[in-house]
């Protein structure tokens, strides 16, 4: 007869088999949710991708300028010194105390004008005691001389008449040229500098008196290179600016060239005289002196800032006409190298890589690429010139 489970003993329950399922179904869900993620942010990333390759950057704005075929005279640039043509640093010759000063400082005077008296009371007072000396063996001399004649005095007494004689006129010839070396004259025209004495000083053989120094004509001496020697010859035109007045010129002639190379630079010392009748240039002054050549040539000439310059090499962009990614009309930049040369105030000379009538980019041409497109506005544009001039603020 079977026999019965007890009433107490617990049956087996489906939970745990549920409760896998459960889990199964949420991993499911959770993968499938990634899944959805991820594939919208593919989705994305490739919307990404393909806006990027098909993006067009807009056109970078700039100014222009064409390229012109213009005629420059030949010249050779250099920085000099202007000199005088005459300078010196007065002094005295001899030892005495300053009685008179005959100038201005900064003053214009003239060739012998009296610049300085030193005292001369002693000298004066010698002077007339060996003028009486000399008067007295004049007289004897000539005395001694008609005596000897006659046969009275024997012809020693005569020679020792005669160079007493000269002894004395001898001493005041000395005295003199003492008391002349005590008065101090400008020894050409020219403007005096600040004086270093005053009165009542006593001055030593060589000591500075003033400075003196000749305005009209100066000089201005300047270094080239030794490759300029085929193209410098004395007499040709020189212009001259200095920083100081910069809206003024100065012209003048190449007048010397040094007959020697500087063998530690290989550069040629040149002077160029230049008229100064205003006396503006002042020596020691800085200058920029511009050697003119009567040969002229005709360059491709664009604006210094038109130029990329770079270690590999110069370039320029020139535009040209393209068509954008909608197919319609616009301005390209294409990069091209140049070779440089001469290069006047705004202005630098293309000698190879572009021609008369391109138009190239003026300013921005940091910002460019080869093959950007462009848009140009010159309303803005700076006048390039040959000699540009700073202008006050």
């Amino acid at each position: 007869m079977p026999v019965s489970a007890p009433s107490d003993v617990p049956s087996l329950s489906p939970r745990p088999a549920s409760n896998r399922k459960r889990w199964i179904l949420g991993i499911l869900a959770l993968l499938g949710i990634i899944a959805v993620l991820v594939g919208i942010k593919a989705a994305q990333i490739g919307a990404m991708i393909d806006a990027g390759a098909s993006y067009v950057p807009p056109p970078e704005s700039v100014t222009s300028v064409k390229a012109e075929a213009i005629t420059w005279h030949a010249s050779q640039r250099a920085v000099g010194t202007v000199l005088a043509v005459r300078g010196v640093t007065l002094g005295s010759e001899v030892p005495g105390i300053v009685r008179e000063i005959g100038f201005e400082n900064g003053a214009r005077v003239k060739k012998g004008q009296v610049l300085v008296q030193l005292d001369t009371a002693s000298e004066a007072a010698q002077l007339v005691g060996a003028e009486a000396d000399a008067e007295l063996a004049r007289l004897t001399r000539t005395r001694v001389q008609s005596l000897t004649t006659q046969g009275s005095k024997p012809q020693a007494d005569l020679e020792t008449a005669q160079a007493r004689a000269v002894q004395a006129e001898a001493t005041v010839t000395n005295l003199r040229v003492l008391i002349a070396k005590k008065v101090i004259r400008a020894p050409f025209d020219g403007r005096i500098g600040i004086r270093q004495v005053e009165l009542g000083q006593v001055v030593s053989p060589g000591s500075p008196i003033a400075s003196l120094q000749s305005m009209d004509p100066v000089h201005v001496e300047f270094l080239l290179p030794q490759q300029a020697l085929a193209d410098v010859k004395p007499g040709q035109k020189v212009r001259v600016h200095v920083d100081v007045f910069p809206k003024d010129t100065w012209e003048g002639a190449l007048t010397t060239i040094n007959p020697e190379v500087e063998l530690s630079s290989r550069n040629v010392r040149m002077r160029a005289t230049v008229p100064n009748t205003d006396g503006r240039l002042l020596p020691g002054m800085f200058a920029t002196i511009d050697v003119l050549s009567e040969d002229t040539r005709e360059v491709v000439a664009i604006p210094a800032t038109a130029v990329l310059f770079a270690p590999y090499g110069d370039s320029v962009f020139v535009l040209e006409e393209g068509k954008d990614a909608a197919g319609k009309p616009n301005l390209v930049a294409q990069q091209r190298f140049t070779r440089l040369g001469e290069r006047r105030g705004d202005f630098v000379a293309v000698t190879s890589g572009l021609k008369p009538g391109e138009t190239v980019v003026s300013n921005g041409v940091f910002k460019l690429r080869n093959g950007a497109a462009v848009v140009v506005n010159n309303a803005l544009a700076p006048q390039a010139e040959t000699a540009p001039q700073p202008v006050a603020p």
